[in-house]
């Protein structure tokens, strides 16, 4: 029964911890909604217009309200799935949203898939051959990756691969010849193309996928490895590995039997947080790439001055930062047996 209390009470404030981080995210988007030197109205009806016009507009636009009762009317809004209307689009925010998201989350797990099955080995192993050429191999390109602006690689990537050698397709997401002829069932061209059959669609759309992807995955796997490293040489520094190396376990059973499973813990929060940052730091990759995702949507809407787009693509993100973060909280229990009793 005691047992039954407490995980009620657990739950309970994992409940609540969510709804106040999900409240704080709605207050700060509305902040800075309000405080961007942009005013919203011109966004809409021109600098031209006239002052009954712009009047008139602000009045529908609810911003003649109070500064509380704007913020109420926001609430109210997103909790009915309402961003606003796009000024840009002239269509409500979310159905962008609902058409951009999809490139942006497959841009980000083709790049994370790469980031763990690279990273997760390079930091293991650097750890074990630490301080030698492995090592400081794998360190430098873990730091020049996770260093360098991202569209300047992007820049560059495009200039050798696309222009010169003509290994890989250039921007966008797929050729303009399937572009209309792909029917979309998931949103996620890759499985998209594949679930029609149409063989030369996948095609298209994987070359055009490739070089964001490596690149985004590039820097995904340099954050993970780093961080591994540091996790593995921790667990390897303890009493527990010793003991194993004077039993005579191997030094591959002591890596991935004993030392990596306790560092898979902070590993899994690495990993969330680098899913998170992909998703928000698509931005650059995908404007220079013309991928038409979530972050080439808010560069392009905050170019236009389009703030209820803008807001509605940051709170789309800090929303999956917050999922993503009490996702990873949920597998603790599954990897570390000893915080099920917590």
């Amino acid at each position: 029964m005691q047992r039954s209390s407490v995980k009620a009470f657990a739950f309970l404030r994992g409940v609540t911890t969510l709804v106040i981080t999900l409240a704080g995210l709605l207050f700060i988007t509305f902040v800075i909604g309000r405080v961007m030197p942009i005013d919203p109205v011109v966004a809409v009806v021109g600098d031209k217009a006239s002052q009954e016009t712009y009047a008139r507009a602000r009045e529908e636009m609810g911003l003649d309200k109070p500064i509380w009762v704007q913020f109420g009317r926001y609430i109210e809004g997103v909790a009915r799935g309402d961003l606003g209307q796009s000024s840009s689009s002239g269509q409500p925010v979310v159905e962008d949203i609902a058409r951009a998201f999809p490139a942006t989350l497959e841009l980000s797990v083709f790049a994370i898939v790469i980031g763990v099955l690279v990273g997760l080995p390079l930091g293991v192993y650097a750890a074990h051959r630490r301080n030698t050429w492995f090592d400081h191999a794998a360190r430098f390109m873990s730091l020049f990756g996770y260093s360098t602006p991202v569209f300047w690689l992007g820049l560059i990537a495009l200039l050798i691969f696309y222009a010169q050698l003509g290994w890989t397709s250039g921007p966008g997401r797929i050729g303009t010849a399937y572009r209309y002829t792909v029917q979309e069932w998931s949103g996620l061209l890759l499985i998209d193309t594949l679930r029609s059959g149409d063989w030369n669609a996948f095609r298209s759309a994987f070359s055009h996928i490739i070089l964001p992807g490596l690149l985004l995955g590039y820097f995904s796997l340099a954050y993970i490895a780093r961080m591994t490293r540091n996790f593995m040489i921790e667990e390897l520094n303890k009493e527990y590995v010793t003991m194993a190396r004077i039993k005579g376990a191997s030094e591959t059973r002591i890596l991935w039997r004993h030392a990596f499973p306790n560092a898979l813990v902070p590993v899994v929060t690495v990993i969330a947080l680098s899913f998170g940052h992909l998703l928000e730091g698509a931005v650059l990759t995908e404007t220079v790439f013309a991928w038409p995702g979530l972050g080439l949507y808010i560069t392009k809407s905050l170019f236009s001055a389009d703030m209820p787009a803008v807001l509605g693509g940051t709170l789309v993100v800090g929303v999956c930062f917050v999922l993503l973060n009490k996702a990873t909280e949920l597998i603790y229990p599954f990897l570390d047996p000893r915080t099920r009793a917590r």
